[in-house]
């Protein structure tokens, strides 16, 4: 039996945050306290693409802080693709930990279809 599922996604696994960036050929996340416009917050810091200041995510709350100004800093398709890499990268090692065989497609809208099969059937 097949499920859709809908995730609203917390950033709480530095494992899937580093996964996450090597599967967009981004750096390695840094630790620690980094500079933002207006301050300094302290967290997980991912370098995207071409954005002025770190996206930091703070694992302990599972928020994302970061200054991209409404795009002029930094484009936002670059934060959603991170998003959708992270939540890809942790249902892997959720399925994976609990003995299953996970599946991947991408699909022509840009999504990705993953299929976890139960058990390690596939």
């Amino acid at each position: 039996m097949s499920h859709i599922v809908s995730i609203q996604t917390q950033i709480r696994d530095a494992n899937a945050v580093r996964a996450a960036c090597q599967r967009l050929g981004l750096p390695q996340p840094t630790s620690g306290t980094h500079r933002m416009y207006s301050g300094q917050v302290a967290g997980l810091a991912v370098q995207l693409p071409k954005w002025v200041y770190p996206l930091v995510c703070q694992v302990d709350t599972g928020q994302l802080q970061f200054d991209n100004y409404h795009g002029r800093w930094g484009d936002p398709k670059h934060l959603d693709a991170f998003r959708q890499a992270y939540a890809v990268e942790k249902a892997k090692i959720e399925a994976r930990r609990k003995g299953h065989v996970v599946t991947e497609q991408p699909l022509a809208d840009g999504s990705i279809k993953l299929t976890i099969h139960v058990g390690g059937a596939a």
